[in-house]
């Protein structure tokens, strides 16, 4: 752990001069695990950041936005995205973004208006599973097209196919982690984000002509420039389908590995919500959440001065040793309190609810209503990528 600095601002803070965003994609479990044993709070030059990476160190964060502000200055998904959609901005002009579009996804609009659209979905990716057979790839033939025929209908997006729109939601998510500055990435978000203007041309005017019981219809109906609407819808397309899928695969990929609790599930219904809800602990797929400071800050006895980004690592505060017992175990019964995976405080993931209806109370029961043995393939293991936005991009699966 080195205290050299270049920049004099961050010349209090260790340095995580040993931290390599490349091993990260492949296990980023081992350098989270290094940084909570050295310091709550550490200078990491490969990625510009101020890094938390503790449980409390990331609810220093999340509570105290007038230090961490959420309108970074040259963010990464700001350029993916082509504009700033409301995750990058602060309140009161985030309130006034997020206000519409909390109206559709509270739990009771979910249940009235999208429940039905989200249980036939997946009947019909089930039934594409079954068509494949044993051998399938989960993610490939289920977890992803079901996600983003969801997120179609979430939308209002109807002509939009579902290949269409996962391809979208990964170019933005690669945009939105993009820091390394990877070129290719970033020809893929222009593509993809023409794309998607593309289509929001038709849906814009027929949803200005229709109103309907979508994301963006309730926007258009909140009275927010069309230039806010389309760039939240690109936010909702960016997160909107990679959460969802990965907590499909990540529940089977457990459950696999834990017959028991699959048992449990199978016994009581009420157990797959916790099985969500574990899964989305050990398996944060939002990895990382940036900020930068505006005023300064202490924490823990370092000073974290005004004018930084910062970078607070959820998927490692979920893993804390001081706050969860045995935190790399799988437990459906965890009594510890609650976890960071869709973040605190007023930027709160407004997708929370619809994930846990779609994927924990209907997509996941479903699947194993269908294929009662269903589980990963022998010998033929998952794949998985990615720290900021992590997840299992292949899984093979028998039943």
């Amino acid at each position: 752990m080195s205290t050299v600095h270049e920049d004099a601002a961050v010349a209090d803070l260790p340095v995580a001069d040993w931290l390599n965003p490349a091993e990260m994609a492949r296990d980023p479990f081992p350098t989270y695990r290094k940084l909570r044993s050295e310091s709550p709070v550490f200078w990491a030059p490969a990625i510009n950041k101020v890094i938390f990476s503790t449980y409390a160190g990331c609810g220093y964060v999340e509570d105290h936005p007038e230090i961490f502000s959420s309108h970074v200055e040259g963010a990464a998904m700001v350029k993916a995205m082509g504009g700033r959609p409301l995750i990058r901005k602060d309140d009161p002009h985030h309130a006034t973004e997020r206000r519409p579009m909390n109206r559709p996804l509270r739990p009771k609009n979910i249940m009235e208006a999208w429940s039905d659209m989200f249980a036939e979905n997946t009947n019909h990716y089930l039934d594409v599973l079954d068509e494949v057979g044993p051998g399938a790839d989960l993610n490939h033939d289920f977890a992803a097209p079901l996600a983003a025929k969801n997120l179609i209908s979430m939308l209002g997006m109807h002509p939009v196919e579902p290949d269409d729109m996962a391809r979208w939601s990964a170019d933005f998510i690669a945009g939105s982690g993009n820091v390394l500055d990877d070129a290719d990435i970033w020809r893929r978000c222009d593509q993809s984000r023409d794309e998607c203007h593309e289509a929001l041309d038709e849906t814009i005017s027929r949803l200005r002509r229709q109103p309907d019981s979508s994301i963006t219809s309730a926007m258009l109906e909140g009275g927010l420039p069309e230039e806010s609407v389309r760039l939240n819808v690109m936010l909702t397309i960016s997160g909107g389908i990679n959460e969802p899928q990965h907590m499909i695969t990540n529940s089977v990929h457990e459950l696999s590995h834990h017959p028991e609790v699959l048992a449990e599930a199978l016994h009581d219904e009420s157990v797959w919500n916790k099985i969500f809800t574990e899964c989305a602990r050990k398996y944060t797929p939002i990895g990382m959440i940036t900020r930068e400071t505006i005023a300064d800050g202490e924490f823990d006895g370092f000073r974290i001065p005004s004018g930084l980004q910062v970078g607070a690592i959820l998927a490692s505060a979920n893993r804390d040793e001081n706050q969860f017992s045995d935190p790399d175990r799988f437990s459906v019964h965890r009594s510890e309190g609650t976890h960071f995976a869709f973040g605190r405080g007023v930027h709160q993931c407004a997708g929370k609810w619809a994930a846990q209806e779609s994927i924990g109370r209907i997509a996941v029961p479903a699947l194993y209503d269908r294929f009662p043995n269903l589980t990963q393939a022998p010998g033929r293991p998952e794949e998985w990528d990615g720290w900021v936005f992590r997840g299992i991009t292949s899984m093979p699966v028998t039943w």
